[in-house]
């Protein structure tokens, strides 16, 4: 029988049309049937209808259904896959915005920080459905592959509470290894290890690398059996583009022994050392794209890519349909973890699972990101001990984030929330304690169309704010840029592209 894949979320174009073409160049899975599904008809109608043009031009035997109907799109499926975000554009912005009134400026706002702590608190109830419906009415031992943020708080809820096997993936270490290997290249040439005309490719430079999903570090390095780990901060810092957009990343670098796998702009927002003062976020950042640091900077992409999307639509209809040849497979983990367990293919990758003494000076019930081998056995994580002491200092300050903030959208406990926020690094950086408990208020009150579980807190917030005690101010952030509308993005070709993409970080657009 062919395979059954859910894709709940499934309007996401970029991620839904990618990993539906990965999965389709795997010749053994050509017949897959895939169930899409999404709470907004428009979203999930334009996306099916792209996706079907694709498998039918191709001539595959592959077959669509959308449904408005998450149980029955769940139905006997034998995987099950995530790309939502809970309250779409509207609730990200006020996970930026009213941040921003309290002096917290994020760059992204989706894994930590009163952003990332928020979307897990819509997402998770709603994770937590999905799980009903996959122990309900999904094939036996559905295995969920989360693609959603904040990446370890909801696959730690749907491991814990959810009572589905899930696991979460990202694509940050391949990011990552890229610009090692980029970087290296360089070194080695200048130092006459490496011909001038030699490429070096990310199969030359084996790596491992451990952590939490978003703070995980390159802890391995080698280049013919040669250990580059010691060579690694010279190489970037000598690197033509690295030091002016990696600044925050590099410093880490200096500081903790090691390279961390997310963006500057991410990392930034991580911990509480880059963004607390904001005449020195700029000294930290680059606006060359967003990911670098820019406030608010992937609000302003996804927005300008949703709002392409609908304007460019027919023209998406008529341009060239994907194909399937093996060399334009990405790099996310989702289609080789089903290759490999249904062919016995061995696939190695990172993966985002419950600890249980993998990393062995981190918490056993958090969610870790390490090196995991999949075949027809299953999913096997390689036991690795201890992280660096610095590098597990850092995790754990962001496990303590997770699991209150965990607690909190599972019970609906706003004082876990409020003690989640305090927690976090960069908000106690900046804000004290009565500011956090009010911006927490304000940002209940604001998303209480998608927290159903904060019923009595929400109505308790709004008296609260009847009689505010902190004196907010407008502010836009060290960094903000506009966001621009489709008729400047139609002017700018590498802008055009970048709204395309699953990865919206992959370009510099001439205009910022």
């Amino acid at each position: 029988m062919p395979l059954r894949i859910a894709i709940l979320g499934a309007g996401s174009v970029g991620f839904t049309r990618t990993l539906v073409r990965d999965i389709l160049i795997v010749p053994e899975l050509q017949d897959t049937q895939f169930a899409f599904h999404d709470i907004n008809e428009h979203n999930l109608s334009m996306v099916e209808q792209l996706v079907r043009r694709d498998i039918e031009s191709a001539g595959l035997p592959s077959r669509i259904e959308a449904q408005l109907d998450r149980r029955k799109a769940i139905a006997d499926a034998n995987y099950a896959m995530s790309f939502v975000r809970v309250g779409g554009l509207e609730a990200f912005q006020t996970d930026i915005d009213i941040p921003l009134k309290y002096g917290i400026d994020q760059c992204v706002g989706d894994t930590l920080g009163p952003g990332g702590i928020m979307y897990a608190q819509r997402g998770i109830p709603v994770l937590l459905d999905f799980c009903r419906d996959i122990r309900e009415v999904a094939a036996p031992n559905c295995l969920f592959l989360n693609y959603s943020n904040p990446m370890a708080m909801l696959t730690w809820a749907c491991n814990k509470y959810g009572g589905v096997n899930t696991v979460g993936l990202c694509h940050g270490v391949q990011g990552g290894h890229w610009q090692i290997t980029n970087a290296l290249e360089g070194w080695l040439k200048r130092r006459g290890k490496l011909p001038e005309d030699a490429k070096l490719t990310k199969k030359d430079v084996d790596i491992v690398c451990v952590g939490i999903n978003h703070q995980t570090w390159y802890t391995k390095i080698q280049w013919q059996g040669q250990d580059m780990t010691p060579h690694l901060l010279e190489a970037l810092q000598e690197h033509p583009e690295f030091p002016t957009t990696e600044k925050v990343r590099i410093d880490m670098l200096k500081r903790f022994g090691y390279y961390s796998t997310e963006s500057n702009g991410h990392l930034s927002e991580y911990v509480p050392w880059y963004r607390k003062r904001p005449d020195e976020i700029k000294d930290w950042i680059d606006l060359g794209v967003w990911i670098n640091g820019e406030t608010g900077g992937y609000l302003r992409v996804c927005t300008e890519g949703r709002n392409w999307f609908e304007h460019d639509f027919p023209n998406w209809m008529t341009a060239e349909s994907n194909t399937f040849e093996p060399e334009k497979r990405s790099e996310e983990h989702g289609s080789y973890i089903i290759e490999g367990l249904e062919t016995g293919r061995v696939y190695r990758g990172h993966f985002n699972r419950v600890n249980n003494g993998v990393i062995t000076n981190l918490p056993d019930d958090a969610i870790i990101e390490a090196p995991g081998y999949v075949d027809r056995n299953g999913i096997n994580m390689a036991m690795y001990g201890d992280l660096p002491l610095g590098c597990a200092a850092v995790c754990n300050a962001s496990i303590s984030v997770q699991r209150l903030a965990v607690e909190a959208a599972v019970h609906g406990g706003s004082t876990l929330l409020k003690q989640a926020m305090m927690m976090d690094p960069l908000t106690g950086a900046v804000a004290n304690p009565p500011e956090i408990w009010q911006m927490a208020d304000e940002m209940l009150v604001a998303q209480e169309a998608w927290l159903p579980q904060y019923g009595n807190a929400i109505a308790a917030a709004k008296e609260n704010l009847k009689s505010p005690t902190i004196r907010t101010k407008a502010y836009e952030g060290a960094a903000r840029l506009h966001t621009r509308s489709v008729e400047e993005i139609s002017e700018d070709k590498v802008a055009r592209e970048n709204a395309q993409k699953t990865d919206k970080a992959q370009d510099r657009p001439a205009a910022v």
